[in-house]
């Protein structure tokens, strides 16, 4: 890791820099904020996940959504409230540097994006955050939703999930439709090209089956096979998903748009 990042954080101001700087504020049309906020208001009535958006030009957090997954106790203006400083407060010491480094690295990234193609790229990364002094694992997606005339971003929707993951990290740079992305490694500080795991029309069929809360046995008659095969196919899933159990399967695989 980069040894001029590794450190704890300061203050917020940490988190941005030249890479994520709004240059042209006159082009910011705050009338057109509540369309945002209301839909990101739809969205998280439809989902477990929890979602908020950034300003990156005033530098805070516009709207936080009442799902619990990130808010450690607070309530939904007490994290509007607190801003970036939340990452200050509930997310470990240990990982901050994470943090700061992936925001270098993500925004170098995505300044060499093409500017028509900016809205179709999300990052994806692992952190804990601390709730009531418990350490829980986080899965953070980081994606545009306004950009000013030379591709910086104004506002961007975050979502929160359960990582499927055992620890923190894996930084990843997906475009929207393709299996295609590009992780980040922490150690030579380079993006490494990689292929999202293809599963099979079996395999699929067996998540959605769980989705719907069918038993192996169940999905072993509904696919007219035996409950040897349908664990094999578990099996080949897990393996292909890096997960444990199914439930983090089906995670990761909903996460990641594979069914």
């Amino acid at each position: 890791m980069n040894p001029a990042i590794r450190h704890k954080m300061s203050d917020t101001n940490d988190f941005f820099i030249p890479d994520n700087e709004v240059r042209l504020p006159d082009e910011l049309d705050y009338n057109r904020v509540s369309e945002y906020v209301r839909s990101a208001e739809a969205f998280s009535r439809s989902t477990y996940q929890s979602v908020y958006i950034i300003d990156f030009f005033r530098q805070n957090f516009l709207y936080v959504s009442p799902n619990p997954m990130i808010l450690c106790g607070l309530s939904p203006e007490e994290m509007k409230e607190l801003g970036y400083r939340f990452y200050l407060d509930y997310v470990p010491e240990e990982e901050q540097s994470m943090l700061l480094l992936l925001n270098r690295a993500g925004f170098d990234f995505y300044n060499n994006i093409p500017v028509a193609e900016r809205k179709d790229w999300y990052i994806s990364y692992d952190f804990h955050i601390l709730n009531a002094g418990r350490k829980i694992l986080v899965n953070h997606k980081l994606t545009p939703l306004a950009l000013t005339s030379d591709g910086r971003i104004w506002l961007a929707l975050c979502v929160v999930s359960a990582a499927t993951h055992t620890d923190a990290g894996h930084i990843e740079m997906h475009r929207v439709d393709s299996s295609d992305f590009f992780e980040y490694n922490m150690n030579t500080c380079r993006w490494d090209k990689r292929q999202m795991p293809i599963l099979t029309d079996g395999e699929k069929l067996v998540l959605t089956l769980s989705i719907q809360g069918y038993t192996m046995m169940d999905i072993a008659d509904s696919m007219c096979l035996s409950p040897v095969t349908i664990k094999k196919y578990r099996q080949r899933i897990f393996e292909k998903l890096d997960v444990r159990n199914i439930s983090e399967a089906i995670v990761a695989a909903t996460n990641n748009k594979l069914l």
